[in-house]
Formats: C-alpha cells, sequence, structure tokens
C-alpha cells in the first residue's frame, strides 16, 4: 500500500467498481479487499468493511480528508521488510505475497497476510495497488506452537520418531540422529525396518502388538551402519486418526539407550558364570549345565558323556615356576581342550587344575557313548603332549581324565561328578597321562561315602560329636597337656574313630565347619581347666584341618572363639600338616605370627611324612615337631626308623624346637627317645584318649611342679 512508480510492459487492468452485489459479497468475505492510489501518500481508495474487524478502524478511517494511513499502523520493525518484497516482486511483474504484524486501533498486535498486484494504465504506469488482507495470526501462532513443540522434541534426550502404519518414517528428531548416528533426510522416508535390518519377527510382534493394543514396550538391539550394536527400550504408542485435524494415523516411537546397562549386565553374567583366568564356563554355569544335560538325558533316552581332567605335575610347575606361569600353563590347557571337543560340547574349569568336559546326551546306547568319550580323551592326551613354552622354555604337561556316561532319571549332579572324580583317581593309580572310565564295581564304596558325608551333616545339628583329650607327658613323667581327639558317638552307641570319616568331611568340605567346633569345645574345656589350680598349667594341642586353616576368616574366627570362651591363648597349641606348608607359605606365614602376636603355639603333625624342607621350618614360628606314629612302630627294630627318629629329635634341638613323639606304647620306647633326647610323649603307654572327667582325673594323680623352660607356655 505503499506509493510505487515502477512501469509494467502488461495491459492496465480494468477500474470501477461493481454493482450493490459485489459490496455484499466482499463485505462477508473472511478479510478486507482494498485499493490504494500509487500518490506521495498511498491514499486509500477503497477498503471494504472487512479492515474493521483487522485493525479496529472503519474504512472511512483510511481515507481522505483522515490523516490515518494504513502504512501508519504496520509494525514499524516489519515496514521496510514488505515494502521491499512488494516493491521486488512489482519490479519483475509479479503479484506479491507479504505477512506482517500490525497494531490495532486497540493496540493489540496481529499477524496479517497479504496478497496484492499493481494496477497499471495503457502506458505501463503503476496507478494503484489493489488486494486482500487476511488476519493471519492464529496460523502464525499455530506455526509458533509446532515448531516450539518440534523443538522441545529436538532437545529430548529420547529418540523420538513417528511412522505413519506401513512403517514409513515420517519424523526424526536429533535424539534418534544422535542415537542412531542418522540424518533426518536419511531418515524419512525410509521403512524403519529396513533402516535397522530388523529381524522381520521381531518388527511384526511390535507392529502386531501395538495396532491390537495401541501400545507397545519392549527391547530391540538395532544393527547401526557403523557395524555396531545398540540395545534400545522402546515404547510404540498408536497416535489414532483426527477426522476434524484431517490427519492420518501414526505409530509414535520413543526409543532410549540401555547399551550401558546391558553391557553391564553382560559384563556382571560373565564374572558370574565365568573363569577370569581361562574364560571358560565356571563351576557354576557348569553344575547349571549338567544339570540340564541330565534333565534332558532323561527325557529323551540318550546317553551323555562328563569327563573329569586333573593335570598331573601342576603343582610342581606352579611351586618351581611361580603362579604367573602357573596361570600361563592353565590358559594354554583351556584352549587345548576347547580344541578338543566340537562348539556343542562344554569346557569349564572347576577350580585350581581341575577342568571338566560335558559332551551332550546323544547318543542311543552306552556303547556308541563310549566310543564318543575314547576319541575325545585321546584328543586331549594328544594335544596336551606337545610341552607348552613357558617364558622362553618349554613345560611339558600331562593330564588324568576320569569318565562316566549317564542316561536316565537315576543320576543327579553330585552322582555324576562323583563317578567321574573317582575315576579321573583311577587314572592316576594307573600311572597318570591316560583315561578311565568309571568301573560299576566301585559304586558301592561311593555310595558308602554319600551316606557319610550325609549323616555328618546331621551330626553337628545332633551334637553327635565328642572330644577326648590324650595325655602329653614330659620326661619326667608329670602331665603337660593333652591333645583333642574328634570322636563321633552315633546315636544307636557307636563310637567312630576320626580315621573313618575324616577323610569324606574333608572331600566334602564340611571338615570346616567340625573344625571350628573342635577349636570352640576344645577352647571352652582349656578355659575350664585354667580355673583350677592343679590343672591351670596345662597346654591343649588342636588339630587344624588345611582347609580349615586357609579359609579367609580363620584367624578372625580363632580370635573370637577366644574372646567368648576367655581361654588363655597362650595355652592353645595349633596342630598343622606338612601338606599345608607348600599350599601356600606366605599366606601361611602371616596367618601363623597373627595368632603368634597372641601367644598361640604351633606344633607341626606327622612330621617326616610329607614334604616339610628345612626353608619351612626357618621361616614360620613353630615351637613344636611332632614325630609320627609310623616311625615308633618299629624304632626299637629298625636301623633306618632309629636312624629318622634321631635325627628329627636333632634337628628340633638345632632349631629350638620341642619334640614330641606320638605313638608311645612300651616303656622301651620312651626310653629310647628318652636317651635320644626327646622333650614330650604321647600314646597309649600313658593313656588313649580320655573323656574330660577322666583326663582330669589322670593329669591331676600324675601332677608334677609345673615345667620350665619350653614346656612353661
Amino acid at each position: 500500500m505503499t506509493k510505487r512508480r515502477t512501469s509494467l510492459s502488461h495491459p492496465p487492468r480494468q477500474s470501477g467498481w461493481g454493482a450493490l452485489s459485489l459490496e455484499m459479497l466482499l463485505s462477508n468475505l473472511p478479510g478486507a479487499v482494498y485499493r490504494c492510489l500509487n500518490d506521495a501518500h498511498s491514499t486509500m481508495q477503497f477498503a471494504s468493511a472487512g479492515i474493521e474487524a483487522l485493525t479496529g478502524y472503519p474504512p472511512d478511517a483510511f481515507r481522505p480528508p483522515s490523516k490515518l494511513t494504513y502504512a501508519s499502523i504496520i509494525e514499524p520493525h516489519d515496514r521496510v521488510a514488505v515494502a521491499a518484497q512488494i516493491e521486488a516482486a512489482i519490479a519483475e511483474g509479479k503479484p506479491y505475497q507479504v505477512s506482517y504484524r500490525i497494531l490495532t486501533s486497540k493496540g493489540a498486535t496481529k499477524w496479517i497476510w497479504e496478497q496484492g498486484a499493481a494496477v497499471v494504465d495503457a502506458s505501463g504506469a503503476i496507478v494503484a495497488l489493489e488486494g486482500f488482507l487476511a488476519d493471519y495470526t492464529s496460523v502464525k501462532n499455530a506455526d509458533a506452537t509446532i515448531r516450539e513443540h518440534a523443538s522441545m522434541l529436538d532437545k529430548a534426550s529420547d529418540a523420538i520418531f513417528v511412522m505413519n502404519l506401513a512403517g514409513t518414517i515420517i519424523f526424526w528428531n536429533k535424539g534418534a540422529e544422535g542415537l542412531f548416528g542418522v540424518v533426518p533426510q536419511q531418515a524419512i522416508g525410509c521403512r524403519y525396518a529396513d533402516l535397522f535390518a530388523i529381524p522381520v519377527s521381531g518388527y511384526r510382534k511390535a507392529h502386531h502388538a501395538v495396532m491390537v493394543e495401541g501400545e507397545w514396550r519392549g527391547e530391540m538391539s538395532l544393527a547401526l551402519h557403523d557395524d555396531t550394536t545398540v540395545h534400545t527400550a522402546m515404547r510404540w504408542t498408536l497416535v489414532p486418526a483426527d477426522a476434524d485435524a484431517g490427519t492420518s494415523a501414526k505409530i509414535l516411537v520413543i526409543s532410549s539407550d540401555i547399551s550401558e546397562r546391558k553391557n553391564a549386565e553382560a559384563r556382571v553374567h560373565r564374572m558370574a558364570y565365568f573363569d577370569p583366568l581361562t574364560d571358560l564356563p565356571n563351576r557354576a554355569r557348569f553344575l547349571d549345565t549338567l544339570h540340564h544335560a541330565l534333565l534332558g538325558s532323561a527325557r529323551n533316552n540318550r546317553v551323555g558323556v562328563l569327563m573329569f581332567c586333573d593335570l598331573d605335575n601342576f603343582k610342581s610347575i606352579n611351586d618351581t615356576r611361580g603362579h604367573a606361569a602357573g596361570d600361563c600353563l592353565l590358559q594354554a590347557v583351556a584352549r587345548r581342550l576347547e580344541r578338543s571337543v566340537r562348539a556343542t560340547d562344554m569346557v569349564a574349569r572347576l577350580g585350581g587344575d581341575e577342568f571338566v568336559v560335558l559332551l551332550p546326551a546323544e547318543d542311543e546306547t552306552f556303547l556308541g557313548g563310549a566310543r564318543r568319550a575314547e576319541k575325545v580323551a585321546s584328543t586331549i592326551l594328544e594335544l596336551m603332549a606337545t610341552p607348552v613354552r613357558l617364558a622362553g622354555d618349554s613345560e611339558s604337561i600331562t593330564a588324568s581324565i576320569g569318565i562316566t556316561l549317564f542316561s536316565g532319571s537315576n543320576e543327579t549332579v553330585e552322582s555324576v561328578l562323583m563317578k567321574a572324580d573317582a575315576a579321573m583317581y583311577q587314572a592316576k593309580s594307573a600311572g597318570r597321562k591316560t583315561y578311565r572310565f568309571f568301573d560299576p564295581v566301585m559304586q558301592e564304596s561311593m555310595v558308602a561315602q554319600l551316606n557319610l558325608q550325609l549323616s555328618l551333616r546331621s551330626a553337628l545339628t545332633d551334637d553327635e560329636f565328642v572330644l577326648y583329650y590324650q595325655p602329653q607327658v614330659g620326661s619326667d613323667g608329670a602331665v603337660l597337656g593333652a591333645e583333642a581327639l574328634i570322636r563321633w558317638q552315633c546315636k544307636d552307641g557307636r563310637m567312630i574313630l576320626p580315621g573313618d570319616f575324616i577323610h569324606a568331611a574333608e572331600a566334602s568340605g564340611q571338615i570346616v565347619e567340625i573344625g571350628h567346633w573342635v577349636l570352640a569345645t576344645a577352647c571352652k574345656q582349656l578355659a575350664h581347666w585354667s580355673r583350677c589350680a592343679a590343672t591351670q598349667h596345662l597346654t591343649l594341642s588342636i588339630n587344624i584341618s588345611a582347609l580349615q586353616f586357609l579359609e579367609a576368616d580363620f584367624v578372625t574366627d580363632t580370635e573370637e572363639i577366644f574372646a567368648a570362651t576367655g581361654v588363655d591363648p597362650r595355652r592353645v597349641k595349633l596342630e598343622l600338616t606338612e601338606s599345608l606348608l607348600v599350599t601356600d607359605v606366605v599366606s601361611t606365614a602371616e596367618k601363623m605370627e597373627h595368632l603368634k602376636a597372641l601367644g598361640v603355639m604351633f606344633a607341626l603333625d606327622d612330621f617326616g611324612t610329607g614334604y616339610s624342607s628345612l626353608s619351612y621350618l626357618r621361616k614360620l614360628p613353630l615351637d613344636q615337631l611332632k614325630i609320627d606314629t609310623t616311625f615308633m612302630r618299629d624304632v626299637l627294630t629298625s636301623r633306618s626308623d632309629a636312624s629318622i627318629v634321631r635325627s628329627i629329635i636333632a634337628l628340633g634341638d638345632s632349631l629350638g624346637l620341642e619334640v614330641l613323639a606320638e605313638g608311645v606304647e612300651s616303656i622301651g620306647q620312651r626310653d629310647f627317645l628318652h636317651d635320644a633326647g626327646c622333650d614330650a610323649y604321647q600314646g597309649f603307654l600313658y593313656r588313649p584318649g580320655l573323656p574330660a572327667e577322666g583326663f582330669m582325673q589322670y593329669a591331676t594323680a600324675h601332677l608334677r611342679a609345673p615345667p620350665i623352660g619350653r614346656h612353661a607356655g
């Protein structure tokens, strides 16, 4: 509506006005029609009645003699741009379309959409502008709202996109671009299933659910273009069609990245079910797999195979070459075992140098299973025969393999494992570096072993264990103390000696709980003796199994027992076996030193029958060596046994250790020991193990002045 001087080449428009009917038509338009002259003031020549609804001013307000012009109510910031756009369109001989803001008579702001064209005369000069004005405010606000919503969707961290019902993407926010690495130009127009190569079954399941139920929630793993995989938690929501708005039905998808959570879950699962050193399935994973294999065997009446593999000389290599070399060896063994079997078979590490191989139940006969097992076992032994390179050196390794076949519902995880373990020991007995099948003849012994272990479980809870005390006597005949000996007093009256059940307790691990009971009961008894003047000087020797001592909380448990019973730790003597000393010298020494600081004494039991070396004796805080009974039996008739006993006594004396001989049954044996310089005796010559009351009577009857020197504690 501003003055235009431009000349146009097209013919002029017809000027003049129509009849009353035309004015009525114009007054009913949703806007206003105008005509203004191309003069200095853009004089409004005509404005339809609709201009009042737009501006708040009646049409006459813009016509002479009024000085108000339409251009003056245009928002000042928009005037220059509007004039420029109209000028450019007219210069090209085209109609113009502009949008801008005006200030109404009441001071309100409205958006106006204007479309018009120049009116020219016969010479091509512009004589007027004619056009149409419409209220654009609601459209502009709606557009702003849409832009705002789109902006907010773009700022969302989740991936948000929209598909039509055919699965074609029609909206794609920045979160989707960031998560999937696909820009909107690539995504929009593509089918979702094609964009990520999703399995058809997974897509159909989600699509069917959202169409039937209106929503689907679930997880999807999507393969991206860079060959990586992103794990997502998705929610698909059906947005119904809106007839009033003219929109069709769509599917709104909100997707969150759960890759970190899924990866963490995978790491936790791997830690729980895989051995960190060899990357093989661990005991927990194996036991679960074996359980399912037994169920499948019973259900399908097929034969499966379990192989128990134990390395023959691993301990020696681990001790001489170090733990790092031992770890490398175990890793090499794991890889060789994996190469010996198919992908459907299982190799697992139970712990230490113990491995198992599980062949699924596939054979119809035991003969078929045995042939399959022999083939795999031979392959394993063949691969093991090749030396392993450790730190530049070659190290030979062999294995003993126990094999058992299983089929039907009569087997359990425990029984199958025990059979394979028993067969493995048969292979070791046969010279190692070989394999053996489980011999049914062993079944009876194994069943008895199982029954014994079951009975041991209830023995503790039913209070069937008791302690006997065998006197330990000095060279002057005085009772110095006792050794606590466990007995199993069955409900039927039978008394079972430790030799008949300790091995079963160690094999099942129950020795730890039993040992804890022994230590607590013995300390309670010793605290009772300390309250009596006649026996307050006595010491008490308590056997500690290797499994019990190696428990991480052994020292803490022992301290708690001392505190609970009120015993004087300086009267407690813990007896350890030689096998414990070579298991883990560093850890053993640390625990001994900790307890030694409390006053606890230590005795090395069955000295001379195991693996002891002088280096161990020098490194560990021992107080006593115990000569094993096996050397005492023939000490009077065998030169070699006599020499061994004298050597042990001399060794103890040179190291400042007390020496006690077990199994002393005759005066001749006692005299021999006395002449050799032995410090103390224990055996049937004095008394077998006695109940607590019997021991008190014996100790009181053989009371002497409290011993001095090493016996003083």
